[in-house]
């Protein structure tokens, strides 16, 4: 049964999406063994909870205020993770770029979901950067990519699925959110489907 950790932020709508899909039988096999937050309060946790999920608390402030480094709070997140016998890494909404700190003990078992196609919009804000590029008459749609996390750079790496999202004329930055966020909630279960059951199966039948 492959054991992932979904990484989160803040509101953890994607989260809940693969809550759903595990409970549903869409993600047969699959169990999160943890979810973990950055952030006390975010909504995340307590979806993880109603959910019967462990959850941790890893904020990267106490690093910073005694020195320590981004790759030791990395290392430390990797060693957490690893208590929880994790094989795979989902990041739905973790605002951190990870280092290969972190990365080293997960190879190509990184997943990240980014609200842009591959090669736009990279980083924080990237809804938002899209509205603003169609009201500028620069694009006429923007769209949502799956990938896996192979080394540091933000937002890049193979991608596993995308999908174009169009904008229309009518759209405001919140409709085209909502559209957004919908395409991910069906794009990253289709993409654990994809890589984890996918490779677990091969494993299988190896």
């Amino acid at each position: 049964m492959p054991r992932i950790a979904v990484l989160i932020s803040g509101f953890g709508s994607n989260l809940q999406a693969i809550i759903d899909a595990v409970a549903e039988g869409r993600l047969p096999g699959v169990a999160i063994a943890v979810v973990v937050s950055n952030r006390r309060d975010a909504y995340g946790l307590e979806r993880a909870r109603r959910a019967g999920i462990p959850t941790e608390y890893h904020p990267l402030k106490p690093y910073r205020d005694t020195g320590r480094t981004r790759q030791e709070y990395d290392a430390d997140l990797a060693a957490l993770l690893k208590r929880y016998n994790v094989e795979w890494v989902v990041l739905a909404g973790w605002m951190h770029v990870l280092s290969n700190a972190f990365l080293q003990h997960f190879p190509n078992r990184v997943i990240n979901l980014h609200p842009a196609l591959p090669g736009m919009f990279p980083g924080t804000g990237a809804i938002r950067r899209a509205f603003e590029a169609y009201q500028r008459g620069e694009i006429d749609h923007t769209g949502v990519m799956v990938h896996l996390v192979p080394d540091e750079a933000v937002d890049a790496g193979p991608v596993i699925l995308q999908e174009t999202v169009p904008i229309y004329p009518d759209d405001t930055l919140e409709t085209l959110e909502e559209r957004i966020h919908q395409v991910e909630h069906r794009l990253l279960v289709e993409a654990i489907r994809k890589t984890v059951l996918e490779h677990s199966q091969s494993q299988e039948e190896g």
